[in-house]
């Protein structure tokens, strides 16, 4: 049984929480590896010493942040094959989804490299008659990241090295079913030549949370997870002054035109739809069929690809999806397959026959004739059940994503420009994709949804994540020789001579 720790000013700390956290091998069902959990005090001693090394790390050049960055990513590079085997061992997902997850967390780390650009102020020469004014943007302190159990890399990656960039410390709090990734990448980050104390690294549960959101010296809190919890955090934190961006729940919707590419569209679900066990954010877990021939001809085309969906273990050859996270996730989605056969959906593929293997497997399920009030249309699922709604305009598939309750990420499939640009026009949703079924932006741009998939209004990663992890300050200034005689009684304009 392996051991692990929390990382707290570089050192490797036992937390002192009575909970011991059971971390197991989804693929067999077994425990192989426990971490006792961090209390409210071993928080409290993480944001202490965060606090504590905020002054010094501030005041460092952007270029040596950059530095240290430009290390952390060669860093990453070397390791990837064991930081993605870290994943599929507490996750679950495929060595090659790890890789890939990886991969994109590393893109950011990428970005961060050139966080001297992205600091870059705004200069206004003689706004004035003697007077200049401009602007910086200074870290705004200790931040906080609550991370999920679906993404163990690249979610982390999303946060600490843009606010570190920044000039700020960082305390993450990661999920206690998937913790070794991101101890490893803590220390990875110490080994690039980051100083003990500006990244404090713990693992628990709603105590460890709470006080993070309670706690004075945190600044900032960023968390991406389910909506309920997305949802008290975002309140509790603002409640004590914290800025808050909080990524939350998701029911994306893949719209399939009768003019898009079969093969395309189908190939395009399969991957959307199954890959990481239907454990994505971003997963499309609707298809909106418009029209009856399309549906069928679509449905056709997927079912002999979801019953030859290879499933498997993380380290068996050519494996195409693995396990879900727990038996409770196992369990809930299976209710949820009973609950669309109640409401009346057609089950086109069962895949629960997978729940016989040991671990905790569910196969691809596919549902036709969904209606948009049943639970596995309205819920997110988290998991490897697809529902086809059958609508008969683009205009009704249209109305159907925008009267979702979530926005956080859709597409559609057609060959039709003029269509394309409207959906992207008027849908009311965060991230859009055309002819692309899962639109993650790259690091240069910002991941975030539309309604109640986001509260705080601040996306991630990008530009937006570095106005999140900083604070703006303008200044105006004259040197005596612009100064005139006399008192003045008025603003200063542009118009003064």
């Amino acid at each position: 049984m392996i051991t692990l720790q929390h990382i707290i000013d570089g050192d490797n700390v036992t937390g002192t929480s009575e909970t011991l956290f059971d971390i197991y091998d989804p693929s067999t069902g077994k425990i192989t590896k426990q971490i006792q959990g961090a209390s409210a005090n071993d928080v409290q001693k993480a944001i202490k010493v965060a606090n504590e090394k905020l002054a010094s790390w501030s005041q460092v050049t952007a270029s040596k942040r950059a530095q240290i960055m430009f290390n952390y990513r060669d860093l990453i590079i070397k390791h990837t094959d064991e930081l993605a085997k870290l994943i599929s061992q507490d996750h679950g997902k495929t060595f090659a989804d790890a890789k890939g997850e990886v991969g994109r967390g590393l893109e950011v780390v990428e970005y961060c490299t050139a966080i001297n650009n992205h600091l870059k102020s705004d200069f206004s020469a003689d706004v004035s008659t003697g007077i200049d004014s401009y602007n910086l943007r200074q870290p705004i302190g200790v931040c906080a990241g609550i991370v999920p159990f679906n993404f163990p890399a690249m979610v982390p990656m999303w946060m600490y090295p843009v606010a570190i960039a920044c000039g700020n410390t960082f305390v993450l709090k990661l999920s206690e079913k998937v913790p070794s990734c991101g101890l490893r990448l803590t220390e990875l980050m110490h080994e690039a030549g980051l100083p003990n104390g500006v990244l404090n690294t713990v693992v628990g549960d709603k105590e460890a949370v709470d006080e993070i959101l309670t706690n004075d010296a945190v600044r900032a809190i960023s968390f991406v997870g389910s909506t309920p919890v997305g949802e008290y955090i975002y309140h509790k934190g603002s409640s004590h002054n914290k800025r808050v961006q909080a990524l939350c729940g998701a029911k994306n919707h893949m719209i399939v035109m009768p003019d898009a590419d079969l093969e395309q569209s189908s190939d395009a679900i399969i991957g959307a739809a199954y890959g990481s066990a239907g454990e994505r954010c971003m997963a499309i877990s609707v298809v909106v069929a418009v029209g009856d021939e399309t549906a069928e001809d679509l449905i056709q085309s997927l079912m002999p690809k979801i019953k030859s969906l290879k499933i498997g273990a993380y380290n068996e050859p050519e494996v195409e999806m693995g396990p879900v996270i727990s038996k409770q996730s196992q369990e809930k989605i299976l209710s949820y397959i009973e609950a669309g056969i109640n409401e009346g959906a057609e089950l086109r593929v069962d895949g629960r026959s997978e729940t016989k293997r040991d671990g905790f497997f569910v196969g691809g399920c596919l549902f036709d004739n969904v209606t948009s009030n049943m639970s596995i249309y309205t819920d997110e699922i988290f998991g490897p059940v697809l529902s086809v709604l059958r609508v008969s305009s683009y205009d009704e598939a249209l109305t159907l994503v925008n009267d979702h309750e979530f926005g956080n990420g859709t597409a559609i499939f057609t060959r039709d420009g003029d269509t394309a640009r409207h959906f992207t026009s008027h849908v009311k949703v965060g991230m859009v994709g055309v002819n692309i079924p899962i639109p993650v932006p790259v690091a240069m741009h910002s991941f975030g949804g539309w309604k109640r998939s986001l509260f705080g209004g601040s996306s991630i990663h990008g530009m937006e994540g570095v106005r999140f992890y900083t604070q703006l300050k303008t200044i105006t200034s004259r040197w005596p020789s612009g100064i005139r005689k006399g008192a003045q009684f008025h603003f200063e304009s542009g118009k003064d001579a």
